[in-house]
This record gives C-alpha cells, structure tokens and sequence, in this order.
C-alpha cells in the first residue's frame, strides 16, 4: 500500500530534493519507490530529470497544496486513434 499519493509534494530527508510525486512503483521484495519532479528548472531553463527514492526517506511538504492533474482526455495510448466499431 502506497503512503503518499500521486501529486503530492514531498521532500527527501538526506539529500533536501522537494518534487512532485509523478509516479510510484511497488516492487515483489517490499519497496516502495517514488518518483519526484522538481517544481524549479535547471540552471539552463529545463526541467530537472526526475529522481527516485524510497518512501522511507520521504517527507511531506507541509504547507504547500497537491497538484492536482488535469481530467484525462483519450488522446493517448497504444492506438489513440482507433476506429470505433
């Protein structure tokens, strides 16, 4: 069972990291790793790559709200465009 949820921001209690919880993965020995993207660009202007850490080394981000995504529309997919019968 996941302990934080997609959107929510979090912090890495060795490193100082603050992202965004884009994704998770739960793995057959137990571990539960999420990853975060970084809410500030690089230096050069670009979006820093996301990092991976596991949930035990994360923390909330208290005062900030989740950000919310967006409602999903089917554009995506293995066949975004498929004919309908």
């Amino acid at each position: 069972m996941f302990g934080f949820e997609l959107g929510e921001i979090l912090k890495d209690k060795i490193t100082g990291f603050k992202g965004v919880v884009m994704g998770r993965t739960e793995y057959f020995t137990d571990c539960i790793h999420y990853g975060l993207l970084s809410q500030k660009l690089s230096d050069s202007g670009k979006p820093i790559d996301w990092q991976w850490f596991d949930e035990t080394r994360l923390i909330k981000v208290k005062g900030v709200k989740k950000v919310e995504k967006e409602p999903r529309k089917s554009t995506s997919g293995l066949y975004p465009n498929a004919p309908e019968n």
